[in-house]
């Protein structure tokens, strides 16, 4: 891996999360937006809930019921894929 910080798509293309683990971590801030910072089993961590304030319009947000929660899930996907994650 390379040296630096690194992304959760590295970090999972590498082995250190597995596919299990995001799909975890979105569902928990599905499920609940106020959850908090969640930490892997590797002992990285992401602020899922902060990522989508600072990345996703407050429109999409509020708009995240019904058929659009698909998209609005689709595009939590893409910003914790293309986070930088707290090392252990």
């Amino acid at each position: 891996m390379p040296a630096g910080p690194q992304t959760l798509a590295d970090l999972r293309k590498a082995g250190v999360i597995t596919s299990q683990e995001v799909v975890a971590a979105i569902d928990l801030y599905m499920r609940d937006p106020a959850a908090g910072l969640y930490r892997f089993a590797s002992g990285y961590s992401l602020d899922i809930a902060a990522l989508v304030a600072s990345s996703i319009s407050p429109t999409e947000v509020a708009n995240r019921a019904g058929p659009q929660e698909k998209t609005f899930r689709t595009a939590v996907a893409a910003v914790v894929m293309a986070a930088h994650l707290t090392a252990p």
